[in-house]
């Protein structure tokens, strides 16, 4: 086969190996074997060039194994005989002792110094646009003739394309991958009404997209909101904006840096986290005022029918009736404060106890020794209602009719709850035993689902049980 057969199936085996993946890496050791075997040379290096760098990075060999280097030769354009040719644009050519000319860049992993020959070509895509360069080395002294350089330059040509293409098509599977992200987060954010299944959505799916370690959504407060993953040595902190207003941080680690691409997509993702948060908030602003509105409600509705109650009381003086009026609708405001406080369905019944009893016995037990031994059980909100106003009634009846100490126990037993208050007095009787007591039997037995009993003798002492 002679030299022009040769180079004419060169070309054409080019055109296949670049049409035939889109896989930039593979294409470009195709053709440094390819070229390096038609042209009959013992080496063939192919360097692209990073733009934003303005460096050509060493990307295939033919000759030496470019995945074996600990680092990858990297020159700026200008710099080496290689760098030269991508600086003018035009090939250089040293038939002999190319490592003596004083454009030879030396590298400590990369054997240059024992070819005698080179034979370099810019890479340039539509004829301009820098996009690498490569060459051709021999051990022995080669003039290479004007039909292998010029075969050179259309295989450069054909490399150029390849680039371009592949390019192209990192892009498309980056938009495609970036879509996929923001498509997965738009659902998590449209189809789950809770806020922290939106969160961690966002986290999961940030981590998947730009391959992170880790990441976190940091709320305008400092408080982390779902951290997921570890802390890598890069990290990219994307403000999230709501109305021109920063409401928090996603914050994604990973070990290597980030590019401008992941920068861009996380944005995006940033703009969703902003939307679902206040989405999320939104929602539950809206559930929160509705339950407070609800719980208004049925509190406003407790009252009534306890006046009402009282109203029909016969003997009863109206200012004593007045004061215990005041002190039950107290005892509903309390357990309306610690569940707007708590912002929870259940009720802490051993700080509410403790906050009542701290109020009767400022307004009633003056010099009266007031002890409490309160265990921790929560009740949901209308439950906890209805005992705040049990106990209230009991206390009262405890520090207006009884005598001596008192004390109170709130404690768990057998699968129940033991409320229970004893003073040293006989116990009340007449109207004090009639109203207050009714509104207290009712309570347990309505509302409660338990029982009330009081006993007299040495002492008071006021129970109720009902189940935990």
């Amino acid at each position: 086969m002679n030299s022009t057969e040769r180079h004419l199936r060169l070309l054409t085996e080019t055109t296949a190996a670049v049409n035939s993946t889109l896989d930039l890496e593979e294409v470009l050791h195709l053709i440094a074997t390819k070229v390096a075997e038609a042209l009959e040379a013992d080496a063939c290096f192919v360097y692209l060039y990073d733009e934003r760098a303005d460096e050509l990075v060493l990307r295939a060999t033919h000759g030496t194994r470019v995945e074996e280097m600990t680092r990858r030769p990297r020159m700026r354009p200008g710099e080496g005989i290689t760098g030269t040719a991508a600086a003018e644009r035009s090939p250089v050519m040293i038939p002999s002792q190319a490592h003596l000319d004083p454009r030879f860049k030396e590298f400590p992993n990369l054997p240059e110094d024992e070819y005698e020959s080179i034979l370099a070509v810019p890479i340039l895509a539509r004829g301009e646009r820098l996009e690498g360069a490569l060459n051709v080395r021999t051990r022995a002294s080669r003039s290479y003739d004007g039909g292998e350089i010029a075969l050179l330059e259309a295989i450069a040509d054909q490399v150029a394309q390849t680039i371009v293409h592949a390019q192209l098509y990192a892009q498309a599977q980056r938009r495609v991958a970036e879509l996929e992200a923001l498509a997965r987060i738009s659902e998590a954010v449209s189809e789950s009404l809770y806020l922290e299944e939106s969160l961690e959505a966002i986290v999961k799916t940030t981590m998947d997209a730009v391959s992170a370690t880790g990441a976190a959504l940091v709320l305008e407060d400092g408080r982390i909101a779902w951290p997921e993953g570890r802390a890598g040595a890069h990290a990219v902190r994307t403000p999230l904006r709501w109305r021109g207003r920063q409401i928090g941080e996603l914050v994604a680690d990973r070990d290597s840096p980030f590019s401008d691409d992941d920068r861009a997509l996380l944005e995006a993702i940033a703009h969703h986290a902003a939307v679902a948060l206040e989405h999320g908030r939104a929602v539950m602003r809206g559930v929160l005022a509705q339950e407070i509105h609800h719980r208004v409600k049925n509190n406003l509705q407790t009252v009534a029918s306890l006046l009402r109650l009282q109203s029909r009381a016969e003997g009863v003086d109206p200012r004593e009736a007045l004061e215990h009026s005041v002190n039950r609708i107290l005892a509903i405001a309390a357990v309306h404060e610690a569940l707007t406080e708590q912002r929870e369905e259940d009720v802490e019944l051993s700080e509410l106890i403790d906050r009542l009893r701290a109020m009767l016995v400022q307004g009633l037990g003056a010099g009266r020794d007031v002890t409490a031994t309160l265990e921790e059980v929560s009740l949901a909100g209308a439950r906890a209602t209805a005992l705040a106003l049990v106990f209230s009634e009991l206390l009262q009846n405890a520090l207006e009719h009884g005598a001596g100490d008192v004390r109170i126990e709130l404690v768990r037993r057998d699968g129940e709850v033991v409320l229970a208050i004893d003073d040293e007095g006989p116990g009340p009787s007449g109207s004090a035993a009639g109203t207050g007591l009714s509104i207290v039997r009712a309570l347990v037995r309505d509302e409660l689902q338990g029982s009330f009993d009081l006993r007299g003798g040495n002492g008071t002492r006021a129970e109720v049980v009902f189940p935990a």
